[in-house]
């Protein structure tokens, strides 16, 4: 009985060194390739981490400014002003309303020994009024207010940690209710295609033609205005230019090979839609969210400055410019709430530049 012959490669060994064969490396997917691209991409990926860490910081925005303090000790007890509404009775104070923290008698009971308070940062909410100063309003900037007060007396640097908070959420939720909307319109046209698209494109032709900023202003005389309102007016026109690009990659990809190979196989047209078209339909989706943001954030800003925004009383970006414009010789409402503008854009804008060039297969790596 003839013995089996030993190869190199049935030993497990290397043909040429005779060491252990290497495994073979799988290439990467291509949203693992997409992602590399958006990481190498300096510009685009620092102002991804910048951006979310503002937006993280701004959430967290009554920990950074606010006229209650964080912690307190009165006579050998804790209080957590931040998180409850503490009676002035409590710190020897004549009247049961809330403690006001930056009033000079409260200063004074906490000032003797065993007794402290933990201020935030800035010693001011977005609607705390500085009563306690000797300039007249709006005040230029100080040790007290690092930015100045605006016309009615109120920190403009927590009106602008508000104020960025509000417009970012805003901006965020106005896409994601226009990615919804645009994507189920868009789908739907350019799957089935046929009159069912002729139908829609009339229907969305018409819709577009209404004056946006007249319904606007009709609505802000009848209603309340709230920020409620102002996202669902904004959403009922903001999803028409998403819509378009998804229906124009669905009519592109419902006749490729592995559609047809779904359609063999017995898919429903939403199994088809969902695990095939869309994920294959999406890189319009991503590549604008960022600049669909950046508008948002503008359409909000450019509202409130025109007073059909946000409800009164509100911190708001657009508030403050409109403020500035009142008050030319404050320079310093006018010059901070522009320059936070600008770098929310900038970053906003850089993050989509990085998104659409990692995104572009013709910039694929070889």
């Amino acid at each position: 009985m003839s013995s089996l012959t030993s190869t190199p490669e049935a030993a497990g060994r290397s043909p040429i060194r005779g060491g252990p064969v290497q495994g073979f490396k799988l290439p990467a997917s291509p949203r693992r390739r997409a992602w590399q691209r958006f990481k190498r991409h300096r510009l685009g990926w620092w102002s991804l981490l910048l951006f979310g860490a503002l937006l993280v910081l701004s959430l967290g925005a009554e920990l950074i400014s606010n006229d209650r303090p964080l912690v307190a000790r009165y006579d050998g007890h804790w209080y957590f002003p931040v998180l409850q509404s503490v009676p002035e009775t409590a710190f020897g104070g004549d009247f049961p309303t809330p403690t006001d923290y930056l009033d000079p008698f409260i200063q004074q009971r906490f000032a003797r020994p065993g007794n402290f308070l933990v201020f935030a940062p800035n010693r001011y909410a977005d609607d705390t009024i500085n009563y306690y100063t000797t300039e007249p309003f709006p005040a230029p900037p100080s040790r007290e207010n690092w930015l100045g007060t605006d016309d009615r007396g109120r920190d403009v640097l927590a009106r602008l940690i508000y104020g960025f908070r509000v417009s970012v959420l805003f901006g965020l939720a106005l896409a994601a209710v226009g990615v919804v909307l645009g994507l189920a319109t868009g789908a739907v046209q350019g799957f089935f295609g046929g009159r069912i698209d002729i139908t829609g494109q009339r229907l969305i032709e018409i819709w577009s033609s209404m004056p946006e900023l007249y319904l606007l202003i009709i609505f802000a005389s009848i209603f309340q205005p709230s920020i409620a309102l102002l996202l669902v007016l904004l959403s009922l026109f903001g999803w028409m230019g998403l819509s378009d690009y998804v229906r124009a990659e669905f009519l592109r990809n419902r006749q490729l090979d592995y559609v047809r190979a779904a359609r063999a196989l017995g898919l429903s047209n939403g199994q088809i839609i969902w695990r095939h078209l869309l994920p294959n339909s999406l890189t319009p989706v991503i590549t604008f969210l960022p600049f669909r943001i950046s508008a948002a954030i503008l359409a909000l800003t450019s509202l409130d400055f025109l007073g059909l925004g946000v409800p009164p009383g509100t911190p708001s970006l657009g508030e403050l410019l409109a403020q500035g414009k009142e008050n030319l010789d404050a320079w310093w409402i006018s010059l901070s709430t522009f320059a936070v503008l600008v770098a929310t854009l900038l970053l906003l804008t850089f993050m989509g530049d990085a998104l659409r060039d990692a995104l572009d297969p013709r910039r694929a790596d070889r």
